[in-house]
């Protein structure tokens, strides 16, 4: 496969855009106020545009297809249908604290309520977080370019290094020079690029069918591809409910405590544009994210009905998606399909890291009197160090089967329980340091527990004993996926979806439980 000249044009024409809207915006970024809150005067609907942008990142654009092509159904998709309750929780109560305080960082509270502790913990979750998340985005981004360069085998893992680190430095250079400003604008044009492009990849799909369009329901059917899965009261498999509960705790995570998200909230012009950036988000998130679901089920079909369309030997989901682009999409949609997926990888959060770097670490603990100068300086000198390190990230995903799955286990283990923190400091007025210490402690352990049980075997046999866990619990099957193990049949008790919850819940119970013997703290969140 050879790139033509034509879609290549569209792929130059969309990076130079980007990188011209950053260097526009650098002439107007000449403060550190300017750089982390734009002006504090964006509109609403761009705003969010650029909510929806960071949602559909490449992991959806790439991952969600491969998810919904592999032996899976459409249980992940379940994960939309969870949006709109956590939005309007956010339009009602999360929006005007976060703007009633007046503070560009999510964490600063934090501290008032529970200690200068709770503040660093949850900005170092955070950071984790957005490292994984853009190093997957990268490595994403690159698997799909990869077969534009005539990656085999053989040379697949050199281009796929290649291309993460080039396409890493131009992720990296518009945050760097235009600071928030830029990723909201760059987000609405990443958003419509977006959107152009999944309508264009399910058209070719559905009418590329040798038998037409129904051909494409016609197999799906008969594979059961359109399933949303079990509703089983299993918590070892990715039945319905444990879907449904991971999406409640990761909406929730991202509109209460994303620190990319409540700098968003603070950007914008009224209270009245940020909450309607959040509906704006969630209306065109739904069926774009569902649309994505659908490629990867045309393309199971697709390649169901034409076999001989893929090479020879074992292929992984993610690789699928990638083929079909380089190979089957016609002159023009090829080109506008690749610059689509490159817009899902501008969404870095790279401002909101460095925002919280010198808003919470530099001016907190280094530097509490740095001036202008040194701050801006901070601020692009953070966003480049660690965007190398989100590249480096990037390179190391390579080794992964399923993108997505790595993606929602990193994150899970990575959000650190945050949202149970902010939760404590909600609902009682009694919780202080005391009991978000000890939250967040047992809420860790339990963390790490759920997660280590599967990976370090003998070692951590001890941790597992079935007596330690309900008995009810042991009804599953050989192939659930989950992480706490019975040491006695080697069976998973609980799915890895459910790691975020249940580190969420133990914050909040064992925090509630302590804060009845604390003294009742005097600065309720």
């Amino acid at each position: 496969m050879k790139l033509e000249a034509f879609d290549l044009a569209i792929i130059v024409l969309y990076n130079v855009i980007v990188l011209a809207m950053g260097i526009g915006f650098f002439r107007r970024t000449k403060t550190s106020e300017q750089f982390m809150a734009a002006g504090r005067d964006m509109p609403g609907w761009a705003v969010g545009l650029s909510i929806f942008g960071s949602y559909v990142s490449s992991i959806s654009f790439l991952a969600n297809p491969g998810k919904a092509y592999g032996p899976s159904n459409w249980n992940a998709a379940l994960f939309a249908f969870i949006m709109p309750p956590a939005a309007y929780i956010a339009v009602r109560w999360f929006v005007p604290f976060y703007r009633s305080t007046g503070e560009v960082s999510a964490y600063t509270h934090l501290e008032h309520r529970f200690g200068a502790w709770a503040r660093t913990y949850a900005v170092i979750c955070f950071l984790l977080t957005q490292i994984t998340r853009l190093g997957m985005i990268l490595y994403l981004l690159s698997l799909a370019m990869s077969p534009l360069f005539g990656a085999d085998e053989a040379s697949k893992t050199q281009i796929l290094t290649t291309t993460t680190i080039i396409l890493g430095v131009v992720v990296v250079i518009y945050p760097f020079l235009g600071g928030t400003e830029a990723v909201i604008w760059t987000g609405v044009l990443q958003a419509l690029i977006l959107i152009a492009g999944a309508v264009s990849c399910a058209a070719v799909l559905l009418f590329g069918m040798p038998e037409g369009p129904g051909q494409i329901f016609r197999i799906a059917a008969e594979h059961d591809k359109f399933s949303f899965g079990s509703f089983d009261w299993s918590f070892a498999a990715s039945t319905v409910w444990v879907v449904v509960a991971y999406g409640v705790i990761e909406h929730l995570k991202n509109f209460g405590v994303d620190q990319a998200y409540v700098q968003r909230y603070i950007t914008a012009k009224s209270d009245a544009a940020a909450k309607r950036s959040i509906w704006i988000g969630t209306v065109l998130f739904m069926p774009i994210s569902l649309t994505f679901f659908f490629i990867g089920t045309a393309l199971f079909a697709f390649y169901t009905a034409q076999p001989q369309l893929l090479p020879a030997g074992e292929f992984k989901p993610d690789d699928v998606f990638p083929h079909f682009i380089a190979n089957e999409l016609p002159v023009g949609i090829t080109g506008l399909v690749i610059a689509a997926i490159c817009a899902a990888a501008m969404d870095s959060n790279l401002n909101s890291c460095a925002t919280l770097l010198l808003e919470d670490i530099h001016l907190r603990y280094i530097h509490p009197k740095a001036s202008e100068r040194e701050s801006i300086w901070f601020l692009r000198t953070s966003t480049v160090v660690l965007g190398l390190t989100s590249i480096f990230t990037g390179i190391m995903f390579q080794q992964f089967k399923s993108a997505l799955d790595a993606w929602w286990l990193l994150a899970g283990i990575f959000g650190g329980g945050v949202l149970g923190l902010f939760l404590l400091g909600l609902i009682s007025r009694r919780a202080g340091n005391l009991s978000g210490l000890i939250g967040v402690i047992c809420g860790v352990l339990t963390i790490m527990w759920m997660t280590l049980s599967l990976k370090l075997g003998d070692l951590v046999a001890w941790m597992r004993a079935s007596d330690r866990i309900p008995d009810a619990l042991a009804t599953i099957t050989e192939k659930a996926g989950g992480v706490l193990i019975d040491s006695a049949t080697g069976k998973p008790y609980l799915h890895e979806l459910l790691i975020p919850v249940v580190g969420t819940a133990v914050i909040l119970v064992v925090g509630l439980l302590v804060s009845l013997v604390e003294r009742p703290a005097t600065k309720p969140v």
